[in-house]
């Protein structure tokens, strides 16, 4: 029998659950099972990494039935567990690109979940 693997706890960050909640349902549940597989250690097909200063972050990318383009963001580089920083409809219909100031956003989350593990030791 295979040993079983440990199950990441996941911590919001901000509003980061509430967006999600706001999302339409079949997004909720793509999402939802995309961040089952990255609590057990998985990288979602669906995931794709950020560069820059949000190396170690990945966003899940979800398309509703009316073709709208969803992202939820994390990262399980801080200690050992999933933080997911943010949760929003994209909005810039130019590329596969997310915008700056949702990058912006993300980056300023990613800075407080790694002062929330600091303060968790």
């Amino acid at each position: 029998m295979p040993e079983a693997r440990r199950v990441k706890p996941i911590v919001w960050v901000a509003s980061a659950k509430r967006d999600l909640k706001e999302m339409p349902e079949d997004v909720q549940d793509e999402v939802g099972y995309a961040l089952e597989q990255v609590q057990r250690g998985e990288t979602p097909d669906n995931a794709d990494p950020l560069h820059g200063n949000l190396s170690g972050v990945f966003e899940i990318k979800s398309d509703d039935e009316d073709g709208a383009t969803y992202r939820t963001v994390y990262t399980t580089k801080i200690g050992d567990v999933v933080y997911v920083l943010d949760a929003f409809k994209k909005k810039s219909k130019k590329g596969d690109s997310t915008p700056k100031t949702d990058l912006d956003r993300v980056e300023q989350r990613l800075k407080w979940a790694r002062e929330h593990h600091a303060k968790q030791k």
